[in-house]
């Protein structure tokens, strides 16, 4: 008969095995999204220099190509722009805008690199799987955009030249 520790281990390893399969989908699929929202932004960007004109003679502009080609005000939910030169952390979401500027201040003081469970911590939320993994579904999208560094797997740190607010 199988000890109760022997059957908690094996339940956990598969557990364990479930999550990492569920990251690399999440990977994957973050990663189609993202390939989508930058053909969006390329066709706005083609539709913009386009010498079509509207019925009022200025230029045919879609509303997305207008968000893609000058990100102004930040709203809670907006698409993460790719980092440029110029561009400040007060174009993205106020929840993306407190992230950098905890990577903005660590980097600052020359601190180490922060994980998930740190910055979830430092946000004030309570430190629970589902709120560590919003925090790391928006480092890898700040990561994936320039915003943010991840130098060792798991450990982030500010991007871009002057990336914080």
């Amino acid at each position: 008969m199988a000890s109760v520790l022997g059957r908690l281990e094996e339940r956990e390893r598969a557990a364990r095995k479930r999550v990492e399969e569920l990251q690399v989908e999440l990977e994957a699929a973050q990663s189609e999204w993202d390939e989508w929202l930058i053909a969006r932004r390329r066709v706005g960007e083609v539709w913009d220099g386009g010498e079509t004109a509207g019925q009022d003679g200025e230029p045919a502009r879609t509303p997305e190509a207008s968000e893609a080609a000058a990100p102004s005000a930040a709203r809670p939910g907006s698409v993460v722009p790719l980092w440029r030169e110029g561009l400040s952390a007060e174009v993205l979401a106020p929840e993306y805008q407190q992230v950098m500027s905890l990577l903005a201040e660590r980097r600052t003081t020359g601190g180490l690199p922060l994980n998930c469970r740190e910055i979830t911590c430092l946000l004030g939320l309570e430190v629970v799987p589902a709120k560590i993994e919003g925090v790391r579904c928006k480092l890898k999208r700040l990561a994936a955009r320039g915003w943010a560094h991840e130098p060792v797997p798991g450990r982030f740190v500010c991007g871009g030249r002057g990336g914080g607010s």
